[in-house]
């Protein structure tokens, strides 16, 4: 059972992760990669690219505060997880051109999602009560 050191430290390298994506990445300074993909959506006109940019911003950012506070653990590895599918699947539908390494962004989606997934296990065990022997 994990300690809740390592717990906290999950949960802040993952949020870590969700606040990288969604301040450096989309707002300062913005990664031209991720906004010729947000570009490249069919349908989407020009002008709601940079709107769209923030709101996936804001939204990752909320996500990392979410995963900071801990509550519903298994609600957000969900949300984490289709977000995560989504945006990768949409990039690699809409923008593979523009992503410079289609399978290590999948590797590393992975490896993270593993990660996410183990602070519901961790938040869990931490709740249970220890059983006593009589």
């Amino acid at each position: 059972m994990p300690t809740p050191w390592q717990t906290r430290l999950t949960a802040s390298a993952i949020a870590l992760m969700w606040g990288y994506e969604g301040l450096w990445c989309k707002f300062f300074p913005g990664r031209a990669d991720q906004r010729a993909i947000v570009e490249g959506l069919p349908l989407l006109p020009g002008s709601a690219v940079t709107p769209l940019l923030i709101t996936i911003g804001l939204a990752e950012l909320a996500l990392g505060a979410w995963v900071l506070n801990g509550r519903r653990a298994r609600l957000a590895a969900i949300v984490q997880t289709l977000l995560v599918v989504g945006f990768n699947t949409g990039g690699l539908l809409f923008g593979a051109d523009r992503i410079p390494e289609p399978g290590r962004l999948v590797v590393q989606d992975i490896a993270f999602l593993a990660l996410v997934w183990t602070l519901p296990a961790a938040r869990r065990d931490r709740t249970r009560p220890i059983a006593v022997a009589a």
